[in-house]
């Protein structure tokens, strides 16, 4: 199982009613045990699995050898919290604990749940039952799943990605002429525009809470039978300057939503745009919109949702990802090591510290394969906090940046990678503006978009790249071949 399958079921886990007498057998389950590893375990007698040598009074306890000592209580009302800690001591303490090498030890009586990972230096797990599903990377390793500490913490981006993939499978399920190459575009950007959106409502960019999500479900019938007439309506609004709206013709409901502008929106908003709902699809974009967007990690959230519009790495969902630190190998010497020695040296002085922001203004990093942008979301991020230390050092800590996203250029073969890769870096610019200048000023300024095209996308077929003029072609295409042939990372004023 990848991640995201593991999340899917640990959700569905968390869903159903809590049975102390199950709970241990599906929590193994929902990380890939097979049918006849939990027959084992369930079995007694000389032939089963289970190890354990945990009793009690409806204490149901299951050991699995080199993996994890579990112990599921039945609700107990009035010392919930001690016969859980109690339970919590005697699984770390247990003799089996130790002699089958357990990596885990996790209590439960279904209101409450404690974990600890044993000879590692992570916190224990405490939090409410309900919410496990949001901790599961915590238990990667039970799936034999050796991922970066990053992912395990930012589980959200995990649990979106799965949902995402829900949808979009259902969609090209009920919508089969949108399985071409072309359709395919429209469609890896119709959930572009999706993603946006979801991100935009829980931020405050759109002007009241869940505005977004809230209206697709007011004014679309729940069989979602009209779901994408009002999606492309409200896609409209967003195309549509407010000084025309009136002209427009636009639907109450969709004038509402700010004008975006950018290229996101812009054509496409007809309801032959969006691609027809079913009920179940309606109801997988709501669960999708009833998420935490405020919570999306744009350093790892584009290697995981551009496989979901690739059906050969879609059974690796979750799994394709180049850690921070492994990016900042490759960022630091070639130029993020010479920017902070430059800071140091340049201490208060006012004329240093503006010449060093002129020069972030000035830099351009290029990535010639650039996925979904994880280098250059990184670079933009780091120097952005060069310039917000500046900023604090010269008394002017709410300055707008001068740090253009368009000095974040890449090239890359899938559309869904370009598409996801501008947006996440709209989105890294968003949440630095927040983090160093505060969320007034941060909405005040993010929108309209320009229609600045800063990744491109080389068309296989034909060797040409977008966005490129054609009497710049031929000399674009020789640097091109030049930086396909070279797989490192560059960056230069």
């Amino acid at each position: 199982m990848n991640a995201v399958e593991i999340e899917e079921a640990v959700s569905k886990l968390m869903e159903a009613a809590y049975d102390a007498a199950e709970f241990p057998y599906a929590f193994l389950e929902a990380f890939g045990n097979k049918d006849a590893t939990i027959k084992r375990l369930r079995s007694t007698g000389k032939n089963t699995t289970n190890k354990s040598d945990i009793e009690g009074d409806g204490v149901v306890a299951v050991l699995q050898r080199n993996n994890i000592h579990i112990a599921s209580l039945p609700h107990c009302i009035g010392r919930e919290t001690d016969l859980v800690d109690e339970t919590m001591k005697r699984l770390v303490e247990s003799p089996a604990t130790t002699k089958h090498k357990v990596k885990f030890v996790l209590v439960t009586d279904g209101r409450v749940v404690h974990a600890e990972k044993l000879g590692s230096d992570e916190p224990p797990l405490v939090c409410e039952f309900k919410n496990l599903d949001d901790h599961f990377g915590y238990f990667l390793e039970l799936a034999g799943i050796s991922t970066v500490r990053q992912i395990r913490e930012n589980t959200f981006d995990i649990k979106a990605t799965g949902r995402l993939n829900r949808l979009y499978v259902e969609l090209l399920r009920n919508n089969p002429d949108w399985d071409g190459d072309q359709r395919r575009e429209e469609l890896n950007h119709f959930f572009a525009r999706l993603i946006f959106c979801f991100f935009a409502e829980d931020t405050g960019i759109f002007h009241g809470k869940d505005l977004f999500t809230q209206t697709v479900r007011q004014m679309s019938d729940p069989s979602g039978e009209n779901t994408h007439w009002v999606l492309a309506e409200i896609f409209r609004a967003m195309d549509i300057r407010l000084k025309d709206r009136d002209a427009a013709n636009l639907r109450p409901f969709a004038g509402q939503f700010p004008y975006v502008n950018g290229g996101l929106f812009g054509g496409g908003t007809s309801e032959g745009d969006v691609p027809k709902f079913t009920q179940i699809a309606r109801s997988y974009l709501l669960h999708i919109g009833s998420l935490d967007w405020t919570r999306i990690n744009p350093d790892i959230f584009g290697s995981m949702i551009q496989a979901v519009a690739d059906d050969e790495e879609r059974g690796a969902l979750g799994m394709h990802y180049t850690s921070v630190p492994n990016i900042l190998k490759v960022l630091n010497p070639l130029f993020l090591d010479d920017l902070h020695n430059q800071l140091k040296e340049a201490g208060t002085n006012a004329r240093k510290l503006l010449n060093l922001r002129k020069r972030l203004a000035r830099i351009r990093v290029f990535d010639p394969a650039c996925g979904s942008g994880n280098f250059l979301v990184i670079a933009y991020k780091q120097m952005r906090a060069i310039e917000a230390e500046i900023n604090v050092l010269r008394g002017e800590p709410d300055r707008a940046s001068d740090i253009p996203l368009t000095n974040f250029r890449g090239i890359e073969l899938r559309h869904f990678a370009v598409e996801v890769a501008r947006l996440a870096l709209i989105i890294a610019e968003y949440q630095c503006d927040e983090l160093y200048r505060g969320q007034r000023l941060a909405l005040a300024e993010f929108l309209p978009f320009n229609k600045e095209n800063w990744i491109t996308r080389q068309r296989v077929a034909t060797g040409l790249v977008e966005g490129v003029p054609a009497d710049g072609h031929r000399r674009h295409q020789t640097d091109r071949r030049r930086s396909f042939s070279n797989p490192a990372r560059s960056a230069g004023d």
